[in-house]
This record gives structure tokens, sequence and C-alpha cells, in this order.
């Protein structure tokens, strides 16, 4: 079962290192993907989004500094823009995100992700 759960994490943040406590605290050793050093594709972010039913801003940090330079407010980009610039800079992602087969949750509060495990 640990083998079927992945967080991808940034251990700067106390959200992320929430979340994977008290994915601990289940008795579940998932898989850590420090996205910041190893970020998702395109196609893993596209399939997050989907099984998250989100818009690609949703899961954007958008008070990054990135988020400004790149402009990427602006409404004429496309999802497929607003995905690259998310594969290309990984600190606009949202964090954490845990995957558990086929199912994902933002632990935005922590405790959110107990829905999945």
């Amino acid at each position: 079962m640990s083998d079927s759960i992945r967080i991808y994490h940034n251990p700067r943040c106390s959200k992320s290192r929430q979340t994977l406590e008290l994915i601990r605290q289940q008795g579940i050793e998932p898989e850590v993907i420090e996205y910041l050093k190893t970020p998702p594709s395109q196609s893993e972010l596209q399939d997050i989004l989907l099984r998250l039913n989100m818009e690609p801003r949703q899961l954007m940090r958008t008070k990054e500094a990135e988020y400004e330079e790149n402009n990427l407010d602006s409404t004429e980009l496309s999802n497929e823009q607003l995905i690259d610039a998310m594969v290309k800079n990984p600190k606009l992602i949202e964090r954490p995100i845990v995957i558990n087969q086929q199912k994902v949750a933002l632990g935005r509060p922590p405790e959110s992700v107990l829905e999945i495990l």
C-alpha cells in the first residue's frame, strides 16, 4: 500500500511537513517527491488537475514572484501555457499534493488528505 502513495513535497513548507507527518501517523510511508528538485511533467500535472477537478490557476501559487514576472495573470494564456509555466517554475505549484492510486488531494489543510488514504 505504501508504494502506491506519493507526496509532492517541499520540506521547507510547514503545510507540506504537517501533511507528510499526518500520513506517517496513519502507518504509511509514502514515496516522497521533492518537486522543486523533481517537478512533475506536463502530462502528470494535467492528470493531477483533472483528478482534482481544478483549473491550472487554482493549483498555482499566485503570490510568488515568478507568477508576476511571467505575466501569468494574463487571461490570454491557455491552460497548456499555465501548466508549462508550472513545469518550468515548480515553485509555482501549490503543495503538498498527495496521490493514492487514482485519488488525489491537496494538503491544504493537511487533514484533507485523510479522505484518500
